[in-house]
């Protein structure tokens, strides 16, 4: 049965003028998607369907890939649990959207329903004709025109646009949330029919920067939100060089940086639990005496590998929870719990491969022994002769997994694997309440995403590398010597070059990952 048209093909808007001559000094960048933007923008009411079924915002999964191809929307985490109490909010007011069920049959209760009104604007970009998002250009015949006579305008819905959400455009949605997604969420598989608009704020052809921009200003500048989440929510900041000049370093690598180190201390699941010696403790200050890394040379580690800076066009490999300036490059819009799932997969994937060795190296450990060790702890793994408990150890493995995944994010399908694929499923809509739980549930994801087995073969090829330090007795003086060239600045890369040359030997699939590493460092 064909789908009726829409009843209004066309939404009248106000024109907003907002510019002052100091702006004309700004150095606009198309190169870094800030290219001069319009010095007006329009204000209107569009239909709750029609708006989301225009922006393409409806529940993504990685079932739907056609549709997530057309998307031009920033790729942000979908907190389901919160679009559903806005959806109740706009049903029934508050604070009946907050009340249990059981309160809610209350003879008395039935007061506490309100209208739920949502008078805030959403935030959105208008593609012009031609515009191109993921390598997509928009169809002709999908374009929104917008027809512009002294202060008022018509935003033309597209020609091809029939109402609700069986619409699909032939290539791009034509218009692209910059704020407000999970109030369209809210929609999905509710509709308030046609007396039911919302407030838009409509920008046109408004470059990607500035949408990330704009996006910081009106959630974190009034603290709104945690600004760390922010990243999450909106992945392109992580691209904003005035961001990291703004406060004199980076907010986001510092902040989300000091959080996955926390994680790894707290997680049961992590090899590292209670192993992170958090508050820089001399060993003999501490209740456990085991050999542990400090917080700060974690938080060091993980700013020089995975949420590494990208400086210009001369880093070769970048950091895979970090951001190029260059819009072109990898940008995984992983959220803190992926993120965290990722390296404590990866830890344990090491403990795995550590235990299971029987190179010479690991048996030598465990003959010396560690008496400060734990009854069940492997020496290889955590004793104090190990260099898997130094700080140069933590930076060489964490370099190593950085790099051979980010050389092979195309093969592995980095971009595939994300929070709406994971949040999904059935179980994860009662699992992913606290922070804790949604940690848990990505690393339930990744253990069967091949992600994993691709970590098991590098840290199968690390478990062969000799970790011994050079304090290690009963090395001779050739070990020792080499050994004794890991230790300091410059050891970091020293290690990090015999890990890769070690692993490009192995007759492993992952040998071809170290080989082009190998390559693209020029060592």
């Amino acid at each position: 049965m064909a789908t009726a048209k829409s009843s209004k093909s066309y939404a009248p808007a106000i024109r907003v003028r907002q510019w002052l001559p100091e702006w004309n000094s700004i150095e606009f960048d198309a190169a870094a998607q800030q290219s001069k933007p319009s010095e007006n923008f329009f204000l209107c009411s569009i239909k709750a369907r029609d708006l989301k079924a225009l922006t393409g915002v409806y529940r993504r999964s990685t079932k739907g890939k056609l549709a997530r191809a057309k998307d031009p929307n920033v790729q942000r985490g979908h907190e389901e649990a919160r679009s559903k109490i806005i959806q109740e909010y706009v049903k029934f007011g508050f604070p009946w959207c907050e009340m249990p069920e059981v309160r809610r049959k209350a003879p008395a209760a039935k007061n506490l329903q309100k209208p739920g009104w949502l008078p805030t604007a959403i935030l959105i970009n208008i593609l012009p004709p031609d515009a191109k998002r993921n390598g997509a250009q928009i169809a002709k015949k999908d374009v929104v025109k917008v027809d512009e006579a002294d202060d008022v305008a018509l935003i033309h819905f597209p020609p091809s646009y029939t109402s609700g959400e069986q619409w699909s455009p032939e290539s791009v949605f034509p218009m692209e949330v910059i704020d407000g997604q999970h109030r369209l969420w809210a929609f999905d598989g509710f509709d308030p029919g046609d007396d039911f608009e919302l407030p838009v704020v409509a920008f046109y052809d408004l470059d990607r920067s500035w949408q990330a921009y704009l996006f910081w200003s009106v959630n974190i500048t009034p603290k709104k939100i945690n600004k760390s989440l922010a990243f999450d929510l909106y992945p392109l900041l992580r691209r904003e060089d005035w961001l990291d000049q703004f406060s004199g370093h980076s907010i986001y690598r510092e902040t989300r940086c000091q959080e996955l180190v926390e994680a790894l201390w707290s997680s049961e699941n992590s090899p590292w639990h209670d192993r992170i010696n958090m508050l820089g403790e001399r060993m003999s200050d501490r209740p456990n005496q085991v050999p542990m890394v400090t917080q700060a040379a974690w938080i060091r580690s993980l700013m020089a590998t995975f949420v590494k800076q990208w400086e210009g066009m001369g880093t070769k490999i970048g950091g895979l929870f970090g951001a190029s300036k260059d819009k072109n490059d990898l940008l995984l819009p992983w959220n803190r719990p992926m993120q965290a799932a990722l390296l404590i997969y990866a830890g344990k994937s090491l403990q795995h491969s550590v235990y299971k060795t029987r190179a010479k190296w690991a048996v030598q450990l465990r003959e010396l022994g560690d008496p400060e060790l734990f009854e069940k702890d492997d020496s290889a793994m955590f004793g104090s002769n190990s260099l898997l408990s130094t700080d140069q150890g933590i930076r060489g493995f964490l370099s190593i997994i950085n790099d051979l995944l980010f050389v092979s994010a195309d093969e592995l399908e980095l971009e595939g694997w994300t929070w709406e694929a994971i949040y999904d499923k059935k179980s994860g809509k009662q699992m992913a309440a606290t922070e804790e739980q949604a940690q848990n549930l990505a690393l339930s994801s990744l253990e069967k995403n091949e992600i994993s087995e691709f970590v098991d073969e590098v840290t199968q090829g690390l478990s062969e590398f000799d970790w011994r330090t050079s304090s290690t007795p009963g090395l001779t003086e050739n070990e020792r010597v080499l050994k004794l060239a890991l230790r300091g600045s410059s050891g970091y890369r020293e290690l990090r070059k015999q890990l890769l040359t070690h692993l490009a030997q192995k007759n492993l699939g992952t040998a071809k990952a170290a080989q082009k590493v190998l390559r693209s460092l020029g060592y």
